[in-house]
């Protein structure tokens, strides 16, 4: 019998030679020079330019998003840009275009933003992130997006616990993990029907330090693969850390500078524990949906052994307390 081999994944395709042609078939010409960037949910590279400053290039990964949908991540960062804010969107070409095609992957093109991340426990720079945010979702409200997803119970918190569930908790802890988060949905349904309407805005979805590039006393935005509707405080509550006496600090500088942009409605705040108990919900399954990516079992080794599922629980559980304290205020 003849022994069945793996298929490759399509991202081993991506060989040093691929990427300058790909790159290449733009009409640029590369210096032989690639470097592999950190990005697990796509691949990212900067490419040298012969005679220029070196370029980023991102390809998508197959099958996640449309091309409708990358489309109007673009447009957004476009729009972004003409109102002269600092985000890094993707380059066009004379036609217009911004997604680009080769050898069966989409990608788009880049310029290189130095910076570092930002210190979010340094006030003076969480005036001036509050500043841009308020002015991002201050555009971003202006329409919605009509091919992006929308941050919901449903796609971030069901589905991934039953994914999990399905497929990947052990035995061990199945009965503790179906309890635990049918206690977390329950509540968070909860929270959501008491909080009143929350208004969705188009958001940068995903908008932790390594998203956002500090140079020059300012901020610059980068990766909006995770852009969609959602509330306002999807953008704001990650920068909230510490003991709630020091989250208030910090939340009363970040409204400081947003609300000269932006209005925000204080009903925003009782469904910060929601949206981190459906992030912690769905980066597990992340991890889990992209198991088959060989990167994913070297970069993430500790996911799905039996620790982590112990531990990821218990984690759960002090969420679950999480979700009954009473929410941040604003003076």
């Amino acid at each position: 019998m003849t022994a069945m081999t793996e298929s490759p994944h399509p991202f081993q395709t991506l060989t040093p030679s691929f990427i300058m042609d790909a790159v290449e078939s733009r009409g640029l010409r590369c210096d032989c020079r690639t470097f592999a960037l950190n990005s697990y949910e796509n691949r990212v590279y900067q490419v040298g330019i012969e005679d220029d400053l070196p370029l980023i290039v991102k390809f998508y990964r197959p099958g996640r998003w449309s091309d409708a949908q990358i489309l109007e991540e673009h447009h957004f960062c476009q729009e972004l840009v003409e109102q002269e804010l600092s985000v890094v969107a993707p380059l066009t070409a004379e036609s217009g275009e911004s997604l680009f095609s080769f050898g069966g992957f989409r990608f788009a093109l880049y310029r290189r933003q130095g910076g570092h991340a930002p210190e979010f426990d340094n006030l003076d720079n969480l005036l001036i992130l509050g500043r841009m945010l308020g002015r991002i979702h201050q555009i971003g409200a202006v329409r919605p997006f009509q091919q992006r997803p929308q941050l919901d119970v449903q796609s971030f918190g069901r589905a991934s616990v039953a994914l999990i569930t399905q497929r990947f908790i052990p035995d061990l802890y199945r009965a503790s993990y179906t309890a635990v988060t049918s206690q977390l949905l329950e509540s968070i349904d909860a929270i959501l029907a008491d909080s009143g309407p929350i208004r969705y805005i188009r958001t940068h979805g995903d908008c932790h330090a390594g998203n956002i590039l500090w140079r020059d006393n300012a901020p610059h935005f980068v990766d909006f693969d995770d852009a969609r509707m959602a509330p306002a405080v999807q953008d704001l509550w990650m920068m909230l850390s510490g003991e709630r006496p020091r989250q208030l600090a910090q939340l009363e500088t970040l409204m400081e500078g947003y609300r000269e942009f932006c209005d925000f409605h204080p009903r925003e705040l009782r469904v910060i524990e929601s949206l981190r108990t459906l992030r912690m919900l769905h980066y597990s399954a992340w991890l889990a949906r992209r198991w088959e990516d060989p990167m994913f079992p070297r970069t993430f080794p500790w996911f799905n052994t039996t620790n982590y599922w112990g531990e990821q629980i218990l984690h759960l559980r002090e969420q679950l307390g999480a979700l009954t304290e009473p929410p941040l205020t604003l003076s």
